[in-house]
Order: structure tokens, then sequence, then C-alpha cells
């Protein structure tokens, strides 16, 4: 199902998708991510019913926990134009002991960009690593191990990733004054959707 609003009356030229899952394996954070590009049917055969894969890249990223430092990288080239494409697959085992806390995307633009990798490769990388940053927060509640942060650390993480985490902010002056933040508002609105005080979120 797309979280695109209908197509009307509009052709569609190019159809990219992106998916991310982040995981814990009980000890690390395990992240995969692919990125498929589609030609829609008729665009680049004439009288073609079925669009045609371009791109599908797959990258599985283990991050150790609290450091955020990749450990591993896994990246499969399952669609690609060119036969020379894949040759660029060993380059990302650069990403290793890289963190995926700061910098992270002026890194692998530095590493990868332009004729040092894949674009798409890239474009995977620069979606997947917010979400392995937003996943700590997660980690921090599913966990009750020693290596897993509080959620305040865990905010922490996105100083000044936006304008709410901007280090100048009131939540992160909030955060240093050791003051709890809200519940992130689609929490609330589940709590009171299941009869249950919003303050229970962080004494579960």
């Amino acid at each position: 199902m797309s979280i695109l609003p209908p197509d009307g009356d509009l052709r569609i030229l190019h159809h990219r998708t992106y998916d991310t899952k982040i995981y814990t394996d009980g000890t690390d954070i395990i992240a995969r991510g692919a990125i498929c590009d589609r030609k829609p049917p008729g665009t680049l055969i004439a009288d073609d019913t079925e669009s045609i894969v371009m791109h599908h890249m797959v990258i599985e990223l283990r991050i150790a926990v609290p450091s955020l430092e990749i450990a591993a990288v896994n990246l499969g080239f399952e669609e690609f134009p060119n036969h020379e494409c894949p040759s660029i697959v060993t380059a990302y085992d650069g990403l290793v002991g890289l963190s995926i806390a700061r910098g992270f995307t002026h890194k692998i633009r530095e590493l990868f960009g332009g004729p040092r990798g894949c674009t798409h490769v890239v474009a995977l990388l620069q979606a997947l690593a917010p979400a392995i940053i937003q996943s700590t927060w997660s980690l921090s509640k599913v966990t009750g191990s020693d290596s897993s942060m509080s959620p305040a650390e865990a905010q922490m993480r996105n100083l000044n990733t936006c304008h709410i985490y901007a280090e100048d902010g009131e939540r992160i002056q909030s955060i240093r004054r050791g003051e709890r933040s809200d519940p992130p508002l689609p929490a609330v609105r589940r709590l009171i959707e299941l009869g249950r005080n919003p303050d229970e979120f962080y004494d579960q």
C-alpha cells in the first residue's frame, strides 16, 4: 500500500521506494535497508504492460551499541542497469568503523560521492541513517541491558538534526536540566485510545 496520495490523472514517470527496518539481536542494532527504482509500464518499452525494475540494492549494517559505530556491512545488488554496477560493492566495506551518530551524511558523500560509489546506495544510506538514530529510543525502551541508552541519551543523539533538537532550543535545554520530555504525540494518542494515562509512557 502506498503512503502517497492517489495518482489521479497524472502519468507516473519513475517510482522509487525505500524500505528500512531496524532490529536488535539483544546486543547490537541490525539495520536493513532497500532501494528500488521502477519504470512504469510503457515508459521504456512501447506497449509493455509490466513495470521494469532498474535498481534494487539491499544493505545490512551491524551497529555497535552504545557507540553507534558500524561493525559489519553486507551489500547486495539485486537488480542494476549495467554489468559493471556490482564492482563497487566491496568499496562499501569502508563503512566499517564509521559512527552513525555524527557527521555520517558528510562522511559517506566524501567516501562514496560521485565516481567513488553508487548514487543509489548513497541515497539509501542517507535514508537509513536517521532511522537508526531514531531506533535508539526504541532500544532504550525494549532492552534492559546495561548497553541500552536512557530516553534522554537517545534524544541527545538527535542533537542539531532538526529545529526541535537545536542545540540552543528548549527541548535540548530541558533534557540538559534533567527534565522529562513529553512523550511522542502518536504514543500519547494511542495510550488515550487504550484508556490509559499518557504519563505511563516513561514508567513502562
